[in-house]
């Protein structure tokens, strides 16, 4: 009998943590943003909680953890109860933090694929007086340069860093300058105290229709908005791509069903008209993976960034 009742309350527990799990969510969801507010980051989070908020019947909402290169927002989510109630919003330094730095304080594990939201393609822009409109031009041009174009970067294993080892990869004279931000790296190629970046298409479209940059080519697929702007690989350099892509991660042991009920309601919310007028005008491109071709764009980022940090020795102290 004791047994009976023992194997019963079992029953009775976990029919209980079936329901508590088939009835997720049954309060707020957190989108922590390891950015501050305003970025291509945080504009993509905030889009994509609306669509999910409106899918899943509750309030999505934006906690923006900044610092650090994205480790102070990524460290609170590895390190979060894995309840299905918190989520980060992540771009390249989900994938990039452990190799260049010397200890983490979580590992890469701890973070788990949920889902992607979109990606805004990065553009290669120049100061307008660099005398070069396409990637031949600015190849040959930056062969003259003493010591190669000046380039700046968002910080070391930034994006426009990576392009910058693409390029010299690639036989492309280049000088880094590193800088806080994109934002503050953009600020100085127009000002002419560096002539050379990449960005985020939301970013720099704005400054290119306003002739204040000058766009060389974009290092990911074609940009809706601006279809004007070559890609690379069209032009003779396949390898120099990357992009600034937000996808969702959850902290590791979070209940799968919950996970593929998440992804599900990005996946909707991505593919959605509303989604697409929202983002598309801006430069950005939605980005309506499923969980598994998310977590293969996980694998082969990881591998692929990985071996140009290594070639690089990219390190922060």
């Amino acid at each position: 009998m004791k047994r009976m009742l023992a194997a019963l309350a079992a029953l009775a527990l976990a029919a209980a943590s079936f329901g508590a799990r088939a009835e997720w969510p049954d309060h707020p969801i957190r989108f922590v943003v390891p950015f501050a507010a305003g970025g291509a980051n945080d504009l993509i989070a905030r889009a994509g909680a609306d669509g999910v908020s409106k899918r899943l019947g509750q309030p999505v909402i934006i906690e923006n953890k900044p610092g650090a290169g994205a480790l102070i927002g990524s460290e609170y989510v590895a390190k979060a109860k894995p309840d299905g109630y918190t989520f980060l919003i992540s771009a390249a330094g989900v994938v990039t933090n452990s190799m260049i730095r010397k200890s983490m304080p979580y590992k890469d594990e701890d973070l788990v694929p949920v889902g992607m939201i979109a990606i805004a393609p990065s553009v290669i822009v120049v100061n307008p007086s660099v005398p070069a409109s396409n990637m031949k031009e600015f190849v040959a041009w930056a062969k003259q340069q003493p010591n190669g174009v000046t380039w700046a970067t968002a910080g070391t294993a930034s994006t426009p860093h990576f392009v910058a080892e693409m390029l010299k990869e690639a036989g492309v004279k280049v000088t880094i300058v590193p800088f806080k931000s994109g934002g503050e790296s953009v600020t100085n190629v127009i000002a002419g105290n560096v002539q050379a970046t990449s960005e985020a298409s939301i970013v720099v479209i704005p400054q290119i229709k306003g002739g204040k940059l000058k766009a060389i080519a974009t290092t990911y697929d074609k940009i809706t908005a601006a279809p004007e702007i070559p890609t690379t690989a069209e032009q003779g350099f396949p390898n120099v791509r990357i992009g600034h892509w937000a996808g969702v991660f959850a902290p590791r042991g979070t209940p799968e069903p919950i996970i593929e009920k998440m992804n599900a309601a990005l996946l909707a919310t991505v593919k959605s008209k509303e989604f697409h007028d929202t983002m598309v005008p801006q430069g950005i491109e939605p980005a309506p993976f499923t969980l598994a071709q998310y977590r293969e764009f996980m694998k082969h980022e990881r591998d692929r960034l990985g071996e140009i940090a290594k070639r690089s020795h990219m390190t922060v102290e």
